[in-house]
């Protein structure tokens, strides 16, 4: 019979608990991880009900959908109130987008959803109320976002996002000047 002393017998006690603690933090850092990707899933859920928030605002008021039509046109055109309007309107869209811009280069938003966001940004951007508003309040954004807005309206595409409703952002115009005379 072979006899083992205390230290030998210490020694493999914990070598054998060393190898036990292994899969426990392996554990530990696969449930953080996937606690990680479940907190950022909810925040970009957040942002993404507050974009539908957002069209639903314009699409229940014909009185904002009518000034967001002729602010992306002209922001200088528009009264007081209206760019109040209109800056707060562009602004809601404007802070959504940062903030999944950030989730998106964080790893946290898949570049598939944030392409249809980027596209809708490219859209506003491209017109001259958009650009206009966007110069006076570019400093409340970070410095990336600014950078990718800077770049998206340096592109000069064209504005087609409502060229399609032309012919109903004419007929809004009328019917909201003949409220405001």
């Amino acid at each position: 019979m072979i006899f083992m002393n205390w230290e030998v017998i210490a020694a493999i006690a914990q070598v054998i608990a060393a190898i036990a603690v292994i899969p426990s933090l392996v554990y530990l850092a696969v449930q953080i991880r996937n606690q990680n990707k479940e907190s950022r899933r909810a925040a970009a859920n957040v942002l993404m009900l507050h974009w539908t928030d957002f069209r639903k605002s314009i699409s229940d008021s014909a009185d904002l959908a009518a000034i967001h039509l002729r602010g992306l046109e002209s922001f200088d055109d528009l009264n007081p109130v209206e760019k109040l309007r209109f800056g707060s309107a562009l602004g809601r869209i404007f802070i959504l987008s940062e903030g999944l811009y950030l989730f998106y280069l964080d790893g946290a938003l898949g570049p598939e959803l944030w392409k249809t966001f980027e596209q809708t940004t490219a859209d506003l951007v491209a017109y001259p109320g958009a650009q206009a508003w966007w110069a006076t309040r570019k400093h409340w954004h970070t410095a990336k976002f600014r950078a990718l807005v800077d770049r998206m309206i340096a592109e000069g595409r064209k504005p087609t996002l409502y060229e399609r409703y032309t012919d109903a952002r004419a007929s809004v115009r009328r019917d909201t000047l003949k409220r405001w005379r």
